[in-house]
């Protein structure tokens, strides 16, 4: 008896292709196949013609602009966002103020009837005036005294070595707690609130500096060198460029410390100043003129935010966020 010839081996545990061994159709003494033949389906980037299908989309879920990382957002959404981040504490405000019903939470209706008496008295601007001369000053030093001391220390490890370890030192030290001891050693006129200004902010401007001059890519430095510029032309023509926008983003941020101390300044030894007029208003219970007065800090602090945010884009717009 002749047995039928057996069919070709495949790995273990595949089943046969469907049509047969892959040869001539239902003998089987046709070639077998390529073992390991895979159908035309197989790759999905190809289709059956041999070319790639059409692009459907972009890979993967496509994000939204209102929860994108890092990503652009329309100019629109930019400002309707804005809008309703600027009116949602107002809401809450006025919600919680109408519902205590409470003389210590104004409106913020009566708290800007109360800014509208202030300004009208007209205290308000020689105020104004006298804080916002205490902060130019006091701030200005700490900036100038940062800028250099931050530079150096970022730019020569030497320095940083020297520096650092006091720096780490005094910046703990709170600077409220040395107002005694200005009072004590410098009067009780403008220097000692100018003092605190400055102490009170000079250590983190320097320290935050000297992280933003370190920031600065060896790669410039090293083509400066090659080029022939000497140290100080490369502190002058390539570090302190490139860390313009980074010293202008340290005062932005601590510009706020800075009038925390001139509030303290005033609270205990000033004849004038907006943290004066607020504990003149706490003597006398007018909360709604504590609350004007605090809501006009705010709006300093804003516009001057907005301001150094401009001067950033403007001396700097290659490093424009």
């Amino acid at each position: 008896m002749i047995r039928p010839a057996a069919a070709p081996r495949r790995g273990r545990g595949r089943p046969p292709p469907p049509g047969g061994g892959g040869g001539g159709g239902g003998g089987g003494g046709g070639p077998p196949g390529p073992p390991d033949a895979a159908p035309a389906d197989a790759n999905p980037g190809v289709g059956r013609t041999g070319a790639p299908p059409e692009p459907t989309g972009t890979r993967g879920r496509r994000q939204s602009a209102l929860w994108r990382l890092r990503g652009d957002i329309p100019h629109g959404l930019r400002l309707a966002l804005s809008a309703v981040g600027l009116a949602t504490p107002i809401a809450v405000w006025w919600v919680v103020a109408t519902v205590s019903a409470s003389a210590l939470i104004p409106t913020p209706v009566d708290t800007w009837a109360a800014v509208v008496e202030l300004q009208r008295g007209g205290d308000l601007w020689s105020d104004f005036l006298a804080s916002s001369r205490r902060i130019a000053l006091g701030y200005g030093i700490s900036v100038s005294i940062g800028v250099v001391a931050g530079v150096l220390i970022g730019s020569y490890r030497s320095l940083e070595a020297f520096a650092e370890p006091q720096i780490g030192f005094l910046r703990y030290i709170p600077a409220t707690a040395l107002l005694p001891l200005f009072l004590f050693w410098l009067g009780i006129d403008e220097a000692p609130k100018i003092a605190l200004i400055v102490v009170g902010t000079v250590f983190f401007n320097t320290l935050m500096i000297a992280d933003v001059a370190r920031g600065t890519p060896r790669e410039l430095i090293s083509a400066a060198y090659t080029l022939g510029a000497g140290r100080l032309k490369v502190l002058r023509r390539v570090i302190l460029p490139h860390s313009l926008p980074g010293m202008i983003d340290v005062a932005r941020i601590n510009l706020a410390a800075a009038w925390l101390m001139l509030v303290v300044a005033e609270l205990l030894a000033a004849q004038d100043g907006l943290a004066f007029r607020i504990v003149r208003a706490q003597r006398f219970r007018q909360v709604d003129r504590m609350f004007a007065l605090l809501l006009i800090l705010g709006l300093i602090g804003v516009l001057s935010d907005m301001a150094l945010r401009w001067l950033r884009n403007r001396s700097s717009p290659w490093a424009r966020p």
